[in-house]
């Protein structure tokens, strides 16, 4: 189990960092493209409606690439009311409950991603912008970002799993035979 943890910390860093990095691009495309929008609307009375479409044809990417990091470092959106009232053992067998679901309906958005995907891949349907964009593309982000978030599930399911045993072990140890 510990081999197959650190592979994933490995491999779940990378991701972190290439998810990262990609969201802080999308932003600046995002902030360039309204930004552009306003000034050559200001300085010509017109613009280009592709500035405008353009970050909303990017959100997706925004967000689903991240869902992993952010579950990882514990920065998604949470109600921390029964951590606060449990013993730390108990506390771990609740994380265990959470990681587990999320890593089981990442699994069932990785399929339903796919499908949607393939879909529109097959009927080659574009959106409707000024720029000319596949929408299985736009799809494409859901199965990315629910592969992703499965493995970070993994690993704090493994991480969760490594901690319970490891208490475990404590208490047994402790006791007299």
């Amino acid at each position: 189990m510990n081999g197959l943890l650190l592979a994933l910390r490995r491999v779940n860093g990378v991701l972190a960092r290439l998810s990262n990095y990609l969201g802080m691009t999308i932003v600046a495309i995002m902030v360039t493209a309204l930004t552009a929008s306003a000034i050559t609307r200001y300085i010509s009375g017109t613009g280009y409606d592709w500035l405008i479409e353009l970050p909303p044809a990017l959100v997706p990417w925004l967000v689903f690439p991240l869902l992993g990091p952010l579950l990882r470092s514990g920065d998604h959106i949470k109600v921390d009311l029964l951590p606060t009232f449990l013993p730390a053992r108990k506390t771990l067998y609740l994380n265990l409950f959470c990681y587990t679901l999320t890593f089981i309906g990442a699994l069932i958005f990785l399929v339903a991603g796919n499908e949607a995907v393939a879909l529109f891949h097959r009927l080659g349907q574009l959106m409707e912008l000024e720029i000319e964009i596949p929408i299985w593309w736009m799809y494409l982000a859901f199965p990315v970002g629910f592969g992703m978030l499965a493995l970070f599930a993994l690993e704090l399911i493994l991480e969760t799993l490594r901690a319970l045993f490891a208490g475990t072990r404590a208490e047994t140890a402790g006791e007299p035979s």
